[in-house]
């Protein structure tokens, strides 16, 4: 999909690749953008990255969707962490890719549905680039091939700042959901783009055809950042 969108821009979103890591750092770096976001300080932002292999519990989470004892987590190197996203359990891990977009929404024109589904249209779209036909499910949240979630979303909204947002199975060991019962759900699996295509696109790439996509759907010019940039940005607001 073209990013190409000409007058239907409604802003710009300062892209941040931040490559492979642990799982609370990263949370951490998200409330602080938030309260900069909050505050008129920093423009919207996208953090794009990988995370070290973690099981996450949302909000609402069941501690019983964790199957694995700690010492079988332990020894895949699987941490475990609450988060303050909404949702139940997932996993995280490397050859995933994760996007948290840190948005003001009103801005945007987007209420909290409205932006759930536009993220899931953001996941479909970029299915639909390597040819894989996506569908939602009624009353989940999610981006399914077949009865097999491809995407999972969670987010939390503070002061009209969005913040977490989804992971896009790309090649991660699929091995690691059998530890789980992913968001509670019990009919259905997980996939990846790699199981759907039966190879591997370079994570660049499709971390490029997130961004055209995401640019397209939400109407934002998306530009290349760093979090250096960013902080000097905070400092001369």
């Amino acid at each position: 999909m073209s990013q190409d969108i000409g007058s239907r821009y409604i802003g710009q979103v300062f892209c941040c690749r931040l490559g492979l890591q642990p799982y609370l750092p990263v949370e951490e770096l998200q409330k602080e953008l938030v309260a900069l976001r909050q505050q008129n300080r920093i423009p919207d932002v996208l953090l794009l990255l990988e995370h070290e292999p973690v099981i996450t519990l949302g909000r609402r989470a069941d501690p019983t969707h964790i199957l694995a004892s700690s010492e079988a987590l332990a020894g895949e190197g699987v941490q475990v962490c609450r988060t303050e996203r909404g949702g139940d359990v997932t996993y995280h891990g490397p050859g995933q890719l994760v996007a948290y977009p840190i948005l003001h929404l009103p801005t945007l024109g987007l209420g909290p549905s409205d932006y759930m589904h536009r993220l899931e249209d953001v996941a479909a779209a970029l299915a639909a680039d390597y040819g894989i036909n996506t569908h939602r499910r009624d009353g989940i949240i999610g981006v399914w091939v077949g009865n097999n979630k491809l995407t999972a979303l969670g987010v939390r909204i503070k002061g009209g700042i969005c913040y977490h947002g989804l992971a896009f199975n790309v090649d991660p060991n699929m091995r690691h959901w059998s530890m789980i019962i992913p968001c509670g759900i019990t009919d259905g699996g997980v996939t990846s783009l790699a199981a759907e295509l039966g190879k591997t696109p370079p994570m660049r790439e499709v971390e490029d055809r997130f961004t055209a996509n995401f640019g397209a759907l939400f109407s934002v010019r998306v530009v290349e950042g760093n979090l250096t940039a960013i902080r000097l940005m905070a400092e001369s607001a």
